[in-house]
């Protein structure tokens, strides 16, 4: 692997956000590190994130990837540096002015034992009413408008543990986007998954993004699902940023070869025109 000025030298800004009026800067980390006593998981890392768009984060397991998503959703704080959302620094966000912002949908997501999908879908508009807080028009439209974008709204009265991953994913999904929030943070949202069920999931999480403009931070184990749904990739390798750019930029041998230690080819999808990578 190539030592860290030489890795594949993609701005950090991502020029091609840039250039898009309608795409603003949402998160800017400085220099931010992260170690467990003396092991270190993430190695100084700048980085802005923009609005508007579909981020995927790819690298091999342990290569700090949860580690990032984990700190922008401030359930883990950095060890050193800081990292500032639309401009205001983490700590000082509140918490609910924050969750009205951002949603997070970790790896492991909690039991839904006996809750029907329209309760769960429900539990996103904490952030707004409180827990004393009466849930009225505005809450009841948001969660009704989220079922509909995500299809589950043929789910709203069943229990949630009786339905499929796919399906299950779905809901969670719904219960973010009735949360209001402008950017998701979303750490291995495919991984339980088979493929139909992947590209499902992806396909609404990109929907998501054009109809109502959020921004998302998706980790990806497969970089095809990167390519195929993502507008940027960021690449880490051993807690450090390897590679950024578009999926062309991404998928190359060179660079594959750097994030994953393997030779790879890169061809045309046939229909939709994509990269794909294929083992050498």
């Amino acid at each position: 692997m190539r030592q860290a000025a030489e890795l594949i030298a993609f701005p950090s800004t991502a020029p091609v956000a840039q250039n898009d009026p309608e795409v603003r800067p949402a998160f800017e980390l400085e220099q931010i590190t992260f170690a467990a006593g003396e092991r270190t998981l993430l190695h100084p890392l700048s980085l802005t994130l923009f609005s508007n768009r579909v981020i995927g984060l790819i690298g091999h397991n342990g290569s700090g990837k949860s580690t990032l998503v984990k700190m922008l959703a401030r359930q883990q704080p950095p060890s050193s540096g800081r990292i500032l959302f639309e401009g205001v620094a983490l700590p000082e966000w509140g918490n609910r002015p924050f969750a009205r912002k951002l949603a997070y949908l970790p790896q492991s997501t909690a039991p839904a034992s006996a809750m029907l999908v329209k309760e769960l879908v429900a539990m996103g508009r904490y952030p707004w009413h409180g827990p004393l807080g009466r849930f009225g028009v505005t809450d009841r439209r948001k969660v009704d408008e989220a079922m509909a974008l995500t299809n589950t709204d043929v789910f709203a009265d069943r229990l949630v543990e009786t339905l499929s991953g796919g399906e299950r994913q779905r809901v969670w999904l719904a219960m973010l986007v009735a949360q209001d929030a402008e950017y998701l943070l979303l750490d291995e949202p495919i991984s339980a998954l088979d493929v139909a069920h992947q590209i499902e999931v992806l396909s609404l999480v990109r929907k998501l993004s054009r109809d109502k403009g959020l921004g998302v931070v998706v980790v990806l184990h497969d970089v095809n699902m990167a390519a195929r749904y993502c507008d940027d990739i960021i690449a880490l390798h051993s807690g450090r940023l390897i590679a950024r750019g578009t999926p062309d930029q991404i998928l190359t041998k060179a660079c594959l070869q750097d994030i994953y230690g393997i030779a790879m080819e890169v061809v045309r999808h046939p229909v939709s025109g994509h990269p794909v990578a294929l083992p050498g």
